[in-house]
């Protein structure tokens, strides 16, 4: 502790204890997690945390422990993988733990913080002290288990970045003058939920006006896609009800491309997330065509409707063609949709 002017400040060092552990499978990382981590950083000069891996888990280690390096920067974040006969809360297993841990840290920890009662005897194992949190669930009423069975009945338990991951993007492509800003706005109405613009038509109509208006080269369409992209992860932990609505994104950025320059450019290809979305919705060519003084005309649509859909089976997406009235398409793709959600949020597994 020094003092200056008077006041009280303490130093990083005088903490109580210099190394902590948290140790858990976070499957899936919640608030309740968020409030052990906290814990130990408040009673810690360095924190360690330690996810549990086996292959029974659907969720790998890599994106639970992204999840927490996301919401705690400057954390140290290991993978441990080990048998499934260790995956099990009883204290009796907690020696066979303590010898893993120590084995896999190089050192025992001065402390470890846990919300569960095999907590004490895994620390004693080490030699730990330990800090017991909150283990009835008084501040934070949720666990793992409950999540796993009903993620959408838990979901404000959830940090940001564990509800990115399970924030589904639903894409809405198609050729020029079908109505997929509008499906996108309607959608994003239905579902209360953020909707990403189309950035290729911002950057259009800033050129529009200038004498290389019909000149473009694949700098422009990277840039064109990697905008999108950002737009995208700047946007996704504002949606709501697990859905982020897309009115176009990298992947079809590589077909206007390849319809604006007549080749295939693998400097866009390699901006495609490799995540892909929930489903794609292609807006059908069967609505009058409407030049708004920045569109090619109407004689590419067709060419253009049917390059998407062969695309789109390339490259094994799955998607819906989607025809009609704006009534009728909002209803066939709300339809679908919700298909598709319950289907991700079946419960998680073990």
């Amino acid at each position: 502790m020094v003092c200056l002017s008077g006041k009280k400040y303490y130093t990083a060092m005088s903490k109580k204890y210099n190394r902590g552990l948290v140790i858990g499978k976070f499957y899936p990382f919640h608030n309740g997690h968020k409030l052990l981590i906290e814990t130990g950083l408040k009673h810690s000069n360095s924190l360690t945390v330690i996810v549990c891996q086996t292959e029974r888990y659907k969720i790998p280690a890599e994106i639970r422990a992204g999840w927490i390096k996301s919401t705690f920067p400057h954390v140290e974040v290991k993978i441990l993988n080990h048998s499934a006969s260790l995956d099990s809360d009883s204290p009796d297993i907690s020696k066979i733990w303590a010898e893993l841990t120590i084995k896999f840290l190089g050192y025992s920890p001065d402390i470890v913080f846990s919300s569960e009662l095999y907590g004490k005897p895994y620390a004693l194992g080490m030699g730990s002290k330990h800090l017991l949190v909150d283990l009835k669930r008084i501040n934070i009423p949720i666990s793992a288990t409950k999540i796993r069975s009903d993620i959408d009945k838990y979901w404000k338990y959830l940090p940001a970045s564990t509800k990115e991951y399970f924030t589904q993007k639903i894409v809405i492509v198609g050729a020029e003058s079908t109505g997929t800003t509008t499906l996108s706005q309607d959608l994003a109405r239905h579902y209360n939920t953020v909707w990403i613009p189309e950035y290729g038509r911002l950057y259009y109509e800033g050129k529009m006006f200038s004498k290389d208006l019909d000149i473009w080269t694949t700098d422009e369409f990277v840039h064109i896609a990697h905008s999108q992209n950002q737009l995208e992860d700047a946007l996704i932990r504002r949606a709501n009800n697990h859905l982020l609505i897309c009115d176009t994104d990298a992947f079809a950025t590589t077909l206007w491309h390849e319809r604006y320059l007549r080749r295939v450019s693998s400097e866009v290809e390699k901006i495609v997330k490799k995540d892909k979305p929930l489903l794609y919705i292609l807006t059908d060519i069967d609505i009058p065509f409407v030049q708004d003084g920045t569109r090619d005309g109407e004689s590419i649509r067709s060419q253009m409707h049917h390059r998407f859909i062969e695309k789109l089976n390339q490259n094994h997406l799955k998607y819906i063609i989607i025809s009609g009235s704006r009534e009728k398409r909002l209803k066939e793709a709300v339809n679908k949709i919700d298909k598709e959600v319950a289907t991700f949020l079946q419960p998680i597994s073990p």
